[in-house]
C-alpha cells in the first residue's frame, strides 16, 4: 500500500534528524512507498529510509496549494497512491490544497490534528485569531475526511465537537513514539536543576520560565532553537544570568536529547497550546520530573502530585512548584518513579505499528 503525506514539517527536507524522521524510521515499514509534500524550504535530501521521498514546494505559502493539488495529483496518478493525510492548522494551506486533491482524484484522507492553535490559551494576537479561524472552519475542512486524527482524548476532542465536527470521525491515535532504549534512566551527575527543551517559539511560554528562575537560586538548560533564541539572549545578557541559565541550541540526536534530561533535576514546560507536548514524556522516560501546564495530552495522563506537578501560567506558582521539587526528595523521588510507569504506554515500535495498522484498518474496511 502507498501513502501521501500532505505535512507541516519542514526539518525533514533540511536533512535535521527530528522527531518526524524517527517515526518515518519505523513507519515506512508498514507502507510499500511514502510521499511526502512539505512547505517551501532549501532542501538538502529528497529521500529517506529506502522509501520515502520528500517533495518541497516551489511555491510560496500563499500558493502552496496550488503545489499540493498538482504535485499530489501526480503522485497519486503515478504511484496508484492508496491514501493521503493532511497535517491541519492555520492559515489551512495544507487543509485548501487537500480538499482540493481529494476533489480531483477521490482518493481518501485523514485529517490530523495536532493541537488547536491558540488554545487553551493564546500567546498573542495571531493565535487567538487562529484559534476562531480553526472554529470557523474545521467542520468544514473535515467533511469529507474519513477521519480526524487527535492525539490528545480531552482537549482537542472537545474544541472540534463544539466546532461541529462530528464525534464520530474523531479518533485518537497518539503520535508520541518514545524510544524506550534511547530515553531511560541513566546514573549520571545532576548538573542541572530544570532543563526546558522545544522550538523557542511564543505558544512555550518560556519567557515565564526565565522570570521565575531569575528569582529562585536554581539554573536552567534550555535545548532547541526558534524565533525568539535573541530575545532570550538578550533577555539572560540584561539580567545577568549567564551562571544560571545556558542555552545548548539544537541537539542533532536523541541521544544526546536523553543525556541532557537524565542531568536535570526536572522538566518544566509552561507552554500555553500542545498537543503533547513530546518532551515532557521523554523526559518522564528517563525519571526526570515534569511540571506542566494543563496542556494536549498533560490533561489526559499526569494526576498532579503523584507522576508530575501542574502549574499555571503564572510566574509566581511557576516559582513555588520548582522550588517545592528541589526542597522535597520524596516527592521528586515519588513522581520521577509514577511518571516512568506512566509513559511505557507510549513505547515507540507498538505506537507507530497502532498508527499505521488504524490506517490500513480503515482501507481494507471502507
Amino acid at each position: 500500500m502507498k501513502l501521501l503525506m500532505i505535512t507541516g514539517d519542514t526539518a525533514l527536507a533540511q536533512g535535521k534528524k527530528g522527531p518526524f524522521y524517527y517515526m518515518l524510521q519505523e513507519f515506512s515499514k508498514y507502507w510499500d512507498r511514502i510521499d511526502i509534500i512539505c512547505p517551501k524550504t532549501k532542501q538538502e535530501v529528497s529521500k529517506v529510509h529506502n522509501n520515502t521521498y520528500i517533495h518541497v514546494s516551489t511555491k510560496n505559502k500563499i500558493f502552496h496549494p496550488k503545489y499540493i493539488l498538482k504535485k499530489g495529483k501526480e503522485i497519486i496518478e503515478k504511484q496508484n497512491t492508496d491514501f493521503f493525510t493532511i497535517h491541519s492548522y492555520p492559515p489551512f494551506y495544507n487543509d485548501i490544497g487537500g480538499k482540493k486533491l481529494h476533489k480531483k482524484t477521490k482518493t481518501p484522507y485523514a485529517l490530523e490534528i495536532m493541537h488547536i492553535t491558540g488554545y487553551p490559551k493564546a500567546a498573542n494576537i495571531k493565535e487567538k485569531i487562529y484559534r476562531t479561524l480553526t472554529r470557523i472552519f474545521i467542520r468544514k475542512f473535515s467533511k469529507n475526511a474519513k477521519i480526524v486524527r487527535v492525539i490528545n482524548k480531552k482537549q482537542v476532542p472537545e474544541f472540534l465537537k463544539r466546532a461541529g465536527v462530528k464525534e464520530n470521525k474523531i479518533k485518537y491515535i497518539p503520535a508520541f513514539y518514545i524510544d524506550l532504549n534511547t530515553f531511560q534512566p541513566q546514573q549520571t551527575e545532576k548538573k542541572y536543576d530544570i532543563v526546558f527543551s522545544g522550538r523557542l517559539t511564543k505558544n512555550k511560554g518560556i519567557f515565564l520560565l526565565l522570570k521565575a528562575v531569575k528569582e529562585i537560586e536554581a539554573s536552567l538548560i534550555i535545548t532547541g532553537t526558534g524565533p525568539l533564541k535573541g530575545k532570550i539572549e538578550k533577555y539572560i545578557k540584561d539580567n545577568k544570568l549567564e551562571k544560571k541559565i545556558k542555552l545548548a541550541g539544537w541537539l542533532p540526536t536523541t541521544k544526546d536529547i536523553a543525556n541532557i534530561y537524565n542531568q536535570s533535576r526536572m522538566m518544566v514546560m509552561p507552554s500555553f497550546n500542545e498537543g503533547g507536548p513530546r518532551v515532557t514524556l521523554e523526559a518522564m522516560a528517563c525519571k526526570t520530573p515534569v511540571i506542566t501546564t494543563r496542556v494536549g495530552i498533560m490533561l489526559d495522563i499526569i494526576k498532579d502530585k503523584e507522576n508530575g506537578l501542574f502549574i499555571d501560567w503564572d510566574k509566581e506558582d511557576i516559582k513555588n512548584k520548582i522550588s517545592i521539587l528541589l526542597k522535597d526528595k520524596e516527592l521528586i523521588k515519588k513522581i520521577a518513579e509514577n511518571g516512568y510507569k506512566t509513559i511505557q504506554q507510549f513505547e515507540r515500535k507498538e505506537s507507530i505499528k497502532n498508527y499505521a495498522q488504524t490506517y490500513k484498518n480503515l482501507l481494507h474496511n471502507s
